[in-house]
């Protein structure tokens, strides 16, 4: 029995001191954690539906750390109730307006996986306005180094615009 103390004893300082070795060498798996903070959004013309779809892609991670910070409890993007949670804060930190005002875009829905979170939604029977003020703040109030890349495709050209969280609203083009 004392044997086993022993050789546990062993085991468990070497698998310690190699954690620790590893850690400050950043080979450690908790030091591949990742180190950017990044969205995507993509916005084009639906000609079948004529609707402008707009997709954003988030990593779920940090979608998750946002949620348990804001609210101080877990959340779960399969439940309905979560879900409107997660759809109020979005609405705030995501809109487009033209010159009339704010546009009215529909929540079609989100995927959620390990990896990320997308958030579906629509501009109903409407191309994207010649002239529009976008506001991406998803993660920006959260995140200090969040970026999120937004793509907007028309006529088969694609322009880039990034959004951090001191250029969280752009007047497009």
């Amino acid at each position: 029995m004392l044997r086993r103390i022993q050789v546990f004893k062993f085991v468990f300082l070497t698998l310690v001191a190699s954690t620790l070795v590893l850690a400050s060498l950043g080979l450690s798996p908790l030091a591949h954690a990742h180190r950017f903070h990044a969205g995507i959004t993509d916005i084009s013309m639906n000609p079948n539906t004529g609707n402008t779809e707009i997709v954003h892609t988030f990593m779920a991670h940090d979608v998750e750390a946002l949620l348990e910070n804001l609210y101080q409890r877990q959340f779960d993007l399969s439940d309905p109730e979560d879900i409107a949670v997660f759809k109020k804060y979005f609405e705030k930190q995501f809109a487009m307006a033209d010159t009339a005002g704010i546009l009215p875009l529909k929540w079609v829905g989100l995927k959620v996986d390990p990896n990320s979170v997308i958030v579906f939604q629509e501009l109903e029977q409407r191309a994207l306005p010649a002239q529009v003020s976008i506001r991406q703040a998803v993660l920006t109030d959260f995140l200090i180094d969040q970026v999120n890349t937004l793509n907007i495709t028309q006529n088969g050209v694609t322009q880039t615009h990034t959004f951090t969280r001191s250029k969280r609203e752009q007047q497009l083009p």
